[in-house]
């Protein structure tokens, strides 16, 4: 008897598929570059091969298959999303132009916004209007109607969103529009009182525009998934994870795409969350580096902190501001272009730069083979030795070495460096980037990365670790099991989770218990009506109450998570106590004898995953004999300026619990490479996880 699940994961350069026995334990992957015109045909030929190897029908598969992708934010970043068009009240269509009149750098005169996903002649206007208070003074008119129907459908529109003023309080007016275009225009719909019901005009507004531009390409998607699995004989529903953490039905996803805009990151976070559990570990730094990006998540307590609203977009990585601000719950964590597929180049003041733009599947490193020019980090790391061509993939997929070095010269010859010098100063710039970046995400939560453990995933993740870890001054570096594809495996482990959030600005003092509870009923339903949809017995739902909260008179607020169950029972010195501990532990203080303003109320409605135990390590229950020795060497060149070492090479799977071994090493994989630095140790876990250690300065190792 046997209980498989099924997880996909679509990267931009690979996908990730993972089954998984929920009875024996059996864990079996599968890695197959993305198709990003046609992203169906590689999770058909990954989900297909992987079946094939392990001897499993489709109709097997009866649990719900879980999703994880990166199309909202590679649609919204690259601007290939659909035809969308937006409404809004009168005098308001140059919103998402005016933003909110932050300039995220002050001092530039030519500064840069991207582009809105809705461009301003497909924004149209509509006569009407609602108080602040959610009175009704102005109702759309049947010919402003006729009017709006008539130019949306001059402009071809794939996707309408609606954004009246004040709709957060009185969302009837957007309904009613909604409602007559769904009739007479056949199109997706969705309105700001839905998407993100919350105070703030320019917020709002580019939450509910990048919704809908990202509609038309999501929902498609999604039904030609459903339609080909049900014709396969697939018994399983399709899960959708979210940028929370959280999973939810398809069709839920479909109609508020923004949502997953984090959907593959916040995947990884949660199976780090679960590693750290395992591994009690009550502060873990999470990297994943993959083909396209890197992102680093701190998990503290065996939880990832969220944030209420999250930046795609951005035109400088780490210039906040330069993006789109979607009002969207997503894990905390931060993202920078840097992965295996990161191009080098040489800039105008003749320094060596790294990403972010990167060669993606379509053509790929120069390695593939495919018709890239341009050196990327895989590149690098080939011409290093780090990775061996014959291997990539297991064989599957054989790299070119002489392409690489082909690459890499050609921008050597604009920095006067050799080949090796030039690649592994590559190497070195990319894991700069990405503990820069680690440091960053750290700082602003104000924590000290400095010897804190890092779980490394992703297909490059292991590739580079030691080498950030030693940026980080952090001794230990945790190498699970079926790295490579760890996000995908993070779907499996998520719960089935959604956050809702309305904003009903009201002073602590005079609030009436009656408003705020009819307000968090109505939102209980809603999430009871979510997690239903994804499958979830009604007595399974659990339900935490936060509030947006802040001094009255400040323009800013702070979450604070203060009561669940299935009714608000915290009292309001409960709530002003835990809001004045949170304030202090940001601001260094609290202000006496100032009144307090809840503007935005949150729920988070969430049921647990269904317990997942691997078996020891998945392909170590393989193992017939135990291995003392690498099974061959190679040259390998671990810094700039240094010789070339003769590098012990293992088989993963030909190692066993307790095994201990010293750096230089190389571990390789199917799916992915662990490169233990001189100066580390290496000791296999009982659940086949690889520790590695560095002796720290004094401790007789390198610093």
């Amino acid at each position: 008897m046997s209980d498989w699940r099924l997880a996909v994961d679509i990267g931009g350069t690979f996908t990730d598929v993972v089954l998984l026995d929920g009875v024996s334990g059996l864990v079996e992957v599968e890695k197959t570059l993305t198709t990003p015109s046609a992203p169906l045909e590689a999770v058909r030929r990954g989900i297909t091969s992987l079946l094939d190897r392990v001897g499993v029908n489709p109709e097997e598969v009866v649990a719900p298959i879980v999703h994880a992708t990166t199309l909202v934010t590679n649609a919204l970043i690259e601007g290939k999303t659909g035809r969308a068009a937006l409404v809004t009240t009168e005098g308001f269509a140059d919103t998402l132009l005016i933003r909110d009149e932050h300039r995220y750098d002050m001092y530039d005169l030519q500064i840069e916004f991207p582009d809105p996903p809705v461009a301003r002649d497909r924004t149209f206007e509509i006569a009407e209007r609602t108080t602040a208070q959610g009175s009704v003074v102005v109702e759309p008119s049947p010919d402003n109607l006729t009017s709006l129907v008539e130019g949306l459908r001059h402009e071809n529109v794939e996707a309408v969103a609606i954004c009246f003023i004040n709709s957060y309080v009185n969302p009837a007016n957007e309904r009613f529009v909604a409602n007559h275009l769904r009739q007479e225009l056949g199109v997706p719909v969705c309105v700001s009182a839905e998407v993100s019901p919350q105070i703030r005009e320019y917020p709002r507004m580019i939450t509910a525009a990048c919704n809908a531009a990202t509609m038309p390409v999501i929902g498609p998607y999604l039904e030609e998934l459903q339609t080909w699995l049900s014709s396969e004989g697939f018994g399983g529903s399709v899960l959708m994870m979210l940028s929370n953490g959280g999973v939810v039905s398809a069709n839920e996803a479909a109609q508020t795409p923004i949502r997953l805009v984090e959907s593959g990151p916040a995947a990884g976070a949660l199976a780090a969350c679960w590693h750290a559990r395992r591994l009690g570990e009550k502060r873990l730094l999470a990297f994943d580096m993959g083909g396209t990006t890197a992102k680093a998540t701190l998990v503290e307590r065996f939880e990832p902190d969220l944030v209420n609203t999250f930046e795609v977009a951005r035109m400088y990585r780490f210039k906040k501001g330069s993006g789109f601000p979607v009002s969207v719950p997503s894990v905390d964590l931060v993202e920078i272009g840097a992965g295996g597929g990161s191009l080098a180049r040489v800039d105008q003041f003749g320094l060596l730069k790294v990403g972010p733009e990167s060669a993606g599947a379509e053509p790929g490193p120069a390695c593939y083979g495919q018709g890239g020019k341009v050196p990327a980090v895989t590149d690098a790391d080939l011409s290093l030795g780090l990775l061996d061509a014959a291997a990539f993939l297991g064989g599957d997929m054989p790299l070119d070495a002489s392409l690489s070095e082909e690459a890499v010269d050609v921008v050597g010859k604009g920095l006067g460096m050799s080949v090796i010098d030039t690649a592994a100063g590559i190497h070195e710039v990319v894991n700069q980037n990405m503990a820069a970046a680690a440091r960053m995400h750290g700082v602003e939560r104000g924590i000290d990365l400095r010897g804190v453990t890092v779980l490394a995933f992703g297909g490059a993740g292991p590739v580079h670790a030691c080498g950030v870890a030693e940026l980080l001054e952090s001794d230990r570096v945790i190498f699970p099991v079926n790295a490579s594809v760890l996000s995908a495996f993070g779907t499996l482990v998520s719960p089935v989770r959604i956050d809702l959030a309305r904003s009903m600005p009201r002073s602590l003092s005079g609030l009436d218990e009656l408003e705020r509870d009819e307000l968090l009923a109505e939102l209980r339903n809603e999430g009871r009506r979510v997690l239903m949809a994804a499958g979830v017995p009604d007595g399974a739902v659990g339900f935490r109450y936060g509030i947006d909260v802040r001094y009255e008179g400040q323009g800013n607020e702070v979450t604070v998570w203060v009561d669940e169950g299935e009714a608000w029972t915290a009292d309001m010195e409960d709530v002003r106590d835990a809001f004045e501990e949170e304030y202090r532990s940001i601001y260094g203080l609290a202000i006496p004898d100032v009144g307090i303003e809840v503007v935005t109320w949150r729920l988070a409605a969430a049921a647990e995953a269904a317990p997942v135990e691997p078996d020891s390590g998945g392909s170590l229950s393989k193992v017939g004999a135990v291995l003392d020795e690498s099974i061959s060497s190679r040259l390998v060149v671990f810094d700039r300026g240094s010789s070339a070492i003769d590098t012990p090479v293992f088989q993963r799977d030909g190692l066993v619990p307790g095994q201990r071994f010293d750096g230089p090493a190389v571990v390789e994989e199917r799916e992915t490479t662990s490169v233990i630095r001189p100066g580390w140790t290496v000791e296999v876990a009982k659940d086949g996880n690889l520790i590695a250690t560095r002796a720290l300065s004094g401790e007789g190792g390198q610093s």
